[in-house]
């Protein structure tokens, strides 16, 4: 049920590194959930425009409107602030090794790829004690669409608190005091019109 209920908040909430110990994986192509809102565009009111000189670099801006054109419901603000809770959730099930709340957010061959990483760091008796201390900021750099295939690169730069201990507790290295500045480029993909209205995470990238 709890499961069922972070579903559901993610999807409510998508609009449509962690530190310097055990970093994410980085298999060719990951996927995170973004869903339907009014739809709105670049040009729109002028708190739309607002919205969007916060949130899109202008390099970017053709991509967006090329994914407004094919999906009408895309909004930028909203995108952006499920972008922010996926890449909490994600991060955060991955310091955990919690492989099923990854199976909902990111693909089986990228599931599949954090389970071999959460695997190797049992298997050397590691934990990893990391905590989001926050997001700074997130923009989105570029976008496309080719077909029905939709894809969003965004900036994030957060503050991330991270420690490795070995199986009696002991620090290997890290610290919680110590925020850890990271910039990462999160992709985001999905087929649009498609049943399935979630984005998923397809990449990452330092930045």
């Amino acid at each position: 049920m709890i499961a069922a209920f972070l579903a559901l908040r993610l999807y409510m909430v998508l609009g449509k590194r962690t530190g310097h110990e055990q970093p994410l994986p980085k298999p060719a192509e990951e996927r995170v959930a973004l869903a339907p809102s009014p739809a709105r565009t670049i040009e729109g009111t002028a708190e739309t425009r607002d919205i969007a000189n916060r949130h899109i670099e202008s390099g970017a801006e053709s991509g967006v409107r090329a994914i407004i054109a094919a999906d009408s419901s895309f909004d930028v603000g909203q995108f952006i602030d499920g972008a922010k809770a996926a890449y909490r959730m994600i991060l955060d099930a991955y310091w955990k090794g919690d492989t099923d709340t990854l199976g909902w957010l990111v693909e089986d061959e990228v599931r599949q790829s954090f389970i071999e990483a959460i695997d190797a760091r049992k298997a050397a008796g590691h934990v990893l004690d990391n905590r989001l201390v926050s997001i700074e900021r997130a923009v989105i750099t570029d976008a496309e669409v080719k077909g029905r295939a939709a894809r969003i690169m965004v900036l994030i730069e957060a503050d991330i608190a991270a420690t490795t201990r070995d199986a009696e507790g002991n620090l290997v290295s890290g610290s919680m005091t110590d925020a850890v500045a990271t910039r990462e480029i999160w992709t985001f993909a999905r087929t649009l019109k498609n049943s399935d209205p979630n984005w998923k995470l397809a990449e990452t990238d330092e930045a």
